[in-house]
């Protein structure tokens, strides 16, 4: 064992790419988590713009599955009138991408006799 060699991860931060993060919730569905920019001092960083993402969990036979989505918003509550929008956008596109996979599962099934 002491001849293997250990994988290197980068663990730097990205000081140019920083944001003080925020979270609300009506305890129910909905999460909305507020990315507001900041300098590696911690002021705020006026020349990039805050970010809204929807959280919620679509509740499945086979448990919870979480969608998230950016909400394209400028402040709070209209990233609240926008929530369902965004999450149902990001539902059709998981729809979508699960459609896209089981159809190529399904043309890699070979079927004796054809």
């Amino acid at each position: 064992m002491a001849d293997e060699k250990t994988e290197s991860i980068d663990f730097l931060v990205d000081r140019t790419n920083l944001y003080h993060e925020e979270s609300f919730t009506d305890l129910r569905i909905a999460s909305i988590r507020r990315l507001t920019p900041v300098k590696p001092d911690g002021s705020p960083d006026k020349t990039r713009k805050t970010l809204f993402v929807g959280h919620t969990n679509l509740i499945t036979p086979n448990g919870p599955l979480p969608i998230q989505n950016i909400i394209q918003a400028k402040e709070l509550q209209q990233a609240i009138k926008k929530f369902p929008e965004a999450m149902q956008s990001a539902m059709e596109r998981l729809v979508e991408e699960a459609k896209k996979h089981k159809q190529q599962e399904d043309s890699r099934i070979i079927v004796p006799g054809r």
